[in-house]
Formats: structure tokens, C-alpha cells, sequence
């Protein structure tokens, strides 16, 4: 059976489990969640930063879930993918990941349902060696969920993407005596003169410009749930580094009879420099938390 350990622990998150614990009891206080939530909550949208920059609205994602939902029985994750392309998704559909909290199982029954059904995901679970983007959500999984199984998906910005998530949503479907969310993994524009994307220029209103126009465009979309839309627009206005997660976490929670998104935060990094550290940057990188 494949067994993932982690490869950012203590980087991205803490390397140990009592840290891990008090990190995410600080980031589901840090953010109360204000909005008014879906009755039942399907799906959701997180960001994957460091927990310093991002982990209070992974929280605020995976707190409205518990909220809502009580329990869950497995998270289908479709993550980012920054250094694995191919022609498919990428299903780790076998064995169980690691991470300071302990062992979290795949859920097999699920995975190969998504693999039979869809034509846009295949078995590779070497693809998600060196991912980190479904990564730094798991504690968060085992921390609020402690008998939830994950499917990590790796998702690529292609066209698969939306009818992946639709057949997601039917496999789902076809589960009646499971409780099954998907999430999205994904950042939202990188900045500034580090990311070889400053079109407003740098500084001050380059990042305003970032947050509230580029990102914005992003985030309402993703809220009428238009997710042919989101590949396009990512493409053009560089304004998401996962928009093959996001479309087909939108598109399974369509297929699944949602019509809106709530949008629960908006921040970015520069923000959070400014907050913890009162030190500003050249550069930020947009994180949003949303459910459906």
C-alpha cells in the first residue's frame, strides 16, 4: 500500500504534532466566521500558503464544513499542480498520507470510482511527491474530521478539469450513505516583480490593484460558479495559481445543486505581513476562502 509522507512539515506547517495542534486551534480562533452558511456545505475553495500567511482561512473553509456539515467521511482534494503537467488528473488512489497528526487513509472505493467515471483522472500517485497544495490541508482534516478519508486529485488548468469535477460530483452521488466534500486548492495573483507579473507597477497600488481588481475578477466568478470561466480567466489575467482545482471543485458543486458560492475571507500576504510582523513588501500573493 503507498503510504505520502510529508514534505513540508516544518516548512510550510509545524514539523510536530503538539505545534500542528496549537497552530490550528490559533488559526480557527483567529477568524470567526461571520457569513451565513449553506445549511449542508459540498464543497469548498482554500488557499495553500505557509499557515503563517493562510492558514486562518484554510480554517475558516474547514471550521464552516464542521459547522454545517458535523461530519464528513471523506474530502476529495483537487489540488494545484506547480510542477506535475500531464494530459489527466492525478488520483492518489491507494494506501494513506502521513503528516505530524498521524495517518489519514485513501478513500480506494472512491478514487477508482472517479478513475472509472472519469476520462480526465488516472491512478498516479508519484505525481504527488513534491506537491504541497492538498499537503498543508490534511491536518486541518484530521484535526476537525478524525475519521475522514481524503482522495488528493492533482488538477491541472486543462479542459478535464470541469468535466472532472462534474463526474466527481456523480460518483458522489452514487454514495448516498457517505458524507463527501471537495475542495480547491488554490492561491490567488502573485505580484509584483518576484513573480514576473507587475502590470499596474510596483509598490502600494500595484498590490491594491492585485487585490481588488485581479483577484476580485477571480473571486466573483467563482461565486456565480462559472467554471469554464475560471481556466480562461486565470489564463489571461494570471489571477490563480490553481484554476484547474478551483473549476472543478465549482463544477462538482454545481452538478451537486449549488447555485452560489458564500465568499467567507479576502486577504493577502502583504496584508499579513502588515498585521503580524508590521512590515510591508514589494510583492503579495491573494488567498480567499469560500464554500458551497
Amino acid at each position: 500500500m503507498a503510504a505520502r509522507k510529508p514534505i513540508v512539515a516544518g516548512q510550510f506547517y509545524p514539523g510536530s504534532e503538539s505545534q500542528c495542534r496549537s497552530e490550528i486551534a490559533d488559526c480557527i480562533s483567529e477568524r470567526p466566521i461571520t457569513a451565513k452558511l449553506p445549511e449542508k456545505i459540498v464543497a469548498g475553495i482554500v488557499p495553500h500558503a505557509g499557515w503563517t500567511f493562510s492558514g486562518d482561512l484554510a480554517a475558516m473553509v474547514f471550521g464552516a464544513i464542521e459547522k454545517a456539515n458535523k461530519n464528513v467521511d471523506t474530502f476529495v482534494i483537487f489540488g494545484a499542480t506547480h510542477s506535475h503537467f500531464g494530459s489527466a488528473a492525478a488520483v492518489y488512489d491507494k494506501g494513506s498520507w502521513f503528516t505530524p497528526l498521524g495517518e489519514i487513509k485513501i478513500d480506494d472505493e472512491l478514487a477508482a470510482s472517479i478513475i472509472k467515471k472519469s476520462k480526465g483522472a488516472q491512478a498516479n500517485c508519484e505525481a504527488h511527491k513534491y506537491e504541497h497544495s492538498i499537503e498543508v490541508q490534511i491536518p486541518f482534516i484530521q484535526y476537525l474530521f478524525k475519521n475522514a478519508k481524503i482522495v488528493p486529485i492533482m488538477t491541472s488548468p486543462a479542459e478535464y478539469a470541469v468535466r472532472l469535477g462534474s463526474d466527481t460530483a456523480e460518483c458522489i452521488k452514487s454514495s448516498p450513505d457517505k458524507k463527501i466534500v471537495c475542495i480547491g486548492s488554490t492561491d490567488l495573483t502573485h505580484y509584483g516583480p518576484r513573480y514576473g507579473f507587475n502590470p499596474q507597477g510596483n509598490g502600494e497600488e500595484g498590490i491594491k490593484w492585485a487585490k481588488d481588481i485581479n483577484d476580485r475578477a477571480f473571486i466573483d466568478l467563482a461565486i456565480e460558479m462559472r467554471a469554464e470561466r475560471i481556466l480562461t480567466e486565470s489564463m489571461e489575467n494570471q489571477n490563480a495559481c490553481g484554476p484547474g482545482a478551483a473549476a472543478a471543485t465549482i463544477a462538482a458543486a454545481k452538478t451537486l445543486g449549488k447555485t452560489k458560492g458564500v465568499l467567507l475571507a479576502h486577504t493577502h500576504s502583504n496584508e499579513v505581513m502588515e498585521r503580524k510582523f508590521g512590515q510591508s513588501s514589494s510583492e503579495s500573493v491573494g488567498y480567499a476562502a469560500i464554500v458551497y
